[in-house]
C-alpha cells in the first residue's frame, strides 16, 4: 500500500512538472517597414524569432490578412532555446500606394496567437 502511494506521489509529480513545462516564442520584430520600395521588386521579407521557452514550439497555422501576402511557417517543432524563420511575401505588383497587412501566427506557445505587421509603400519607377 505504501509503495502504491508512493508511486502516485511520484507520478503526480512528474505530470505536474510536466504541465508546467511551456513553449515561448519571441519575435525579433513584430513589424517589418518595407519603407518606400518600386513595383515588382522583391517582397520577401523574413520575421525572426527565439523559441525562450522550455518545451518545443510547434507552429501550427501562419495565415495573412489578404491574398497579396503569402506567409511560409516552419514545418519542423523549434527545440528550447533555438531560433526559427516565418517567411513572408507580399506581391509588389499592386497598385501603387501605402500598405498595411497582419499575418497570425498560431502555435502552441503560451500565449498560442501572435499577430505579426508589414507596411510599406508601393512607388512606381
Amino acid at each position: 500500500m505504501r509503495k502504491s502511494i508512493l508511486l502516485l506521489g511520484f507520478l503526480f509529480t512528474t505530470l505536474l512538472v510536466s504541465a508546467q513545462e511551456k513553449a515561448e516564442i519571441q519575435f525579433k520584430e513584430e513589424t517589418i517597414d518595407y519603407g518606400k520600395i518600386s513595383r515588382g521588386s522583391d517582397g520577401v521579407r523574413v520575421f525572426e524569432f527565439t523559441n525562450t521557452g522550455d518545451a518545443p514550439l510547434v507552429i501550427t497555422n501562419v495565415r495573412s490578412s489578404c491574398g497579396c501576402t503569402i506567409p511560409k511557417k516552419p514545418e519542423e517543432p523549434i527545440l528550447p532555446g533555438q531560433t526559427g524563420q516565418i517567411e513572408v511575401k507580399y506581391d509588389t505588383n499592386r497598385a501603387a500606394g501605402p500598405f498595411r497587412k497582419a499575418i497570425t501566427v498560431s502555435s502552441n506557445a503560451n500565449s498560442p496567437t501572435k499577430i505579426l505587421k508589414i507596411k510599406g509603400e508601393l512607388i512606381e519607377e
